[in-house]
């Protein structure tokens, strides 16, 4: 019971937490479409971003990186896709018309099909994006390490992750970001954390058995990084009308040029991954 508060509450901050840069594909969808007044449709786009942030968390803490072996020939290819994706999207953002009369109404209750391609939209800004795979897993493996070195039960979780990290290792990738990690957080190796003395883990813990806290920590991670749009969303939507209407024009053309830089960059990693 211990190990399940503390990853619940460690993945909520988490994923609350590492959602607040504003510099994002995502942030800057909800950013730009809250000022339009459009609510919904930055929640519901949330909601799908949520989705990808969990099937990456969960591969990544749970240890599929068998998944991702099987994944990597393909992510060049996905990238290509995203890329598209993002110009496409950065060019409508760029290109959208605020008129300040209809402003009042674009919160209003909107067609469901426009309600599923703000799902969608969400979805694929993150899952077109499959480097999130080592990001989540590299950030997870900082902040469980030190939850564990603080004396909380994980549930196994810590020691998961950590075989998740030498696995991909072993592959190639970021041979020394382990070393990096650990050295910043002082600690020479994951066996140095203090396990709870009150919750020892059994010797050879059941797939069952890890698989509930990974659940856990993903789940609660994009949840909490759903709330903190959602409050974005809220915020300058409700706020928006105390910024003058050519303002908002500029930001949110601003916002779709910044979609193109972030569609080059994907396209960069992906010509990467071919000439390496």
């Amino acid at each position: 019971m211990s190990s399940i508060v503390t990853l619940s509450l460690v993945g909520l901050f988490v994923g609350f937490i590492f959602s607040m840069p504003i510099a994002g594909p995502i942030s800057i969808l909800v950013t730009s479409n809250a000022l339009k007044g459009r609510t919904r449709y930055c929640n519901l786009a949330a909601i799908g971003s949520s989705v990808a942030d969990f099937i990456y968390v969960f591969c990544a803490v749970f240890g599929l990186t068998r998944f991702y072996s099987i994944f990597k020939p393909a992510i060049p290819y996905i990238l290509l896709g995203g890329m598209v994706f993002l110009f496409v999207l950065g060019y409508k953002i760029s290109k959208t018309m605020i008129d300040p009369v209809n402003m009042e109404d674009k919160n209003q209750a909107q067609p469901k099909t426009k309600q599923k391609n703000a799902f969608l939209t969400g979805f694929l800004l993150n899952f077109l994006n499959p480097t999130l795979f080592i990001s989540w897993l590299t950030s997870s493996f900082i902040v469980i390490t030190v939850v564990a070195s603080l004396g909380f039960s994980t549930g196994g979780l810590d020691q998961r992750v950590d075989k998740s990290f030498n696995s991909i290792n072993k592959k190639g990738q970021d041979s020394a970001l382990k070393k990096k990690a650990l050295s910043y957080l002082h600690l020479d190796s994951v066996s140095q954390t203090k396990p709870d003395p009150k919750a020892p883990a059994p010797e050879n813990p059941s797939e069952y058995f890890s698989l509930v806290p990974s659940v856990l920590y993903a789940f609660f991670l994009s949840v909490g990084g759903a709330l903190w749009f959602f409050c974005l969303a809220s915020f300058l939507s409700k706020n928006r009308h105390r910024i003058n209407i050519n303002i908002i024009r500029n930001i949110i053309r601003s916002l779709g040029w910044a979609l193109y830089l972030f569609a080059l960059f994907l396209g960069y990693q992906a010509l990467s991954m071919f000439t390496s």
